[in-house]
């Protein structure tokens, strides 16, 4: 049951990435962009989850899953923050 929770999480994650993107390139608001970003750095960061605990339960791949949800949260971070207009 779980493995089916990680698939379905990851392909959440990309549907809202390519309708935030899919927006931006239609609107240019720089922050549907940023949010659009996170959110493929957030279905990555499900994609690798699966990996590690599905695939390959002997490997470790926090610091993959970590990195990937820190950059994520960076760009957005950074778009509501630095990037207003």
């Amino acid at each position: 049951m779980a493995e089916a929770v990680y698939i379905l999480c990851a392909l959440t994650s990309a549907a809202c990435a390519v309708l935030l993107l899919r927006a931006w390139r239609r609107t240019r608001m720089k922050l549907l962009l940023y949010s659009g970003l996170c959110f493929s750095a957030f279905t990555v960061n499900n994609v690798l989850l699966f990996v590690d605990l599905v695939l390959i339960p002997a490997g470790d791949l926090s610091l993959a899953r970590t990195a990937t949800s820190l950059t994520g949260a960076a760009v957005l971070l950074y778009g509501l923050i630095w990037d207003v207009s």
